[in-house]
């Protein structure tokens, strides 16, 4: 009896260290998405590969980002917005699954999908503009875990990438508005 309670302690011990090794990670990669130049803080540095990810919602965000940013690129290498408009079914299915907690409504995913699609559409974006574009995106969709201040670095930064590429500021403000929107909706 003491030594399945203790293999069951120890189990559970176990389990809970893992997950916080997992958060660590997933905090860290928040971080770096929120700060200029994507460099987390701390004793890693640069130059350090982060470990391999074993928690499937870590893994289900890499993939959600990954799908998003090579959306984005269809939508930028298509010649006008009526072309980029095949992107429209994936892109809409890329943003639903982006939140992981909270959904955000239909009509605002939809919004923003077309918004995305008017701005985007025959902008020469480079792989750094789409990764940035990439994981704000996927970030304002879980909106109840990034805080206030992440929320203005990486609407700023999804700001500053659509100036680059010279998107009008009435498309641009749809968008941020649009991201502002699921952030609330995902809380």
């Amino acid at each position: 009896m003491k030594t399945t309670l203790c293999i069951v302690l120890g189990m559970l011990v176990a389990g809970a260290a893992r997950a916080d090794v997992n958060m660590s990670i997933a905090k860290q990669q928040a971080r770096r998405a929120a700060t200029p130049g994507g460099q987390a803080a701390g004793p890693q540095g640069p130059s350090a590969a982060p470990p391999a990810p074993t928690d499937p919602e870590l893994i289900a965000t890499r993939q959600n980002i990954s799908n998003l940013r090579a959306d984005f690129a269809a939508i930028c290498a298509a010649a006008e917005a009526a072309s980029a408009g095949d992107q429209r079914i994936p892109l809409l299915n890329h943003l639903s699954a982006a939140a992981l907690g909270t959904k955000a409504s239909t009509a605002s995913v939809r919004k923003m999908a077309g918004d995305l699609i008017k701005a985007l559409a025959s902008q020469k974006a480079s792989a750094e503009q789409v990764e940035k574009l990439g994981v704000a995106v996927h970030a304002f969709f879980n909106g109840g875990h990034i805080s206030a201040a992440q929320q203005t670095a990486l609407l700023k930064q999804v700001n500053e990438v659509l100036s680059e590429l010279h998107v009008a500021a009435e498309d641009a403000d749809k968008i941020s508005e649009d991201l502002k929107t699921v952030a609330k909706e995902t809380r």
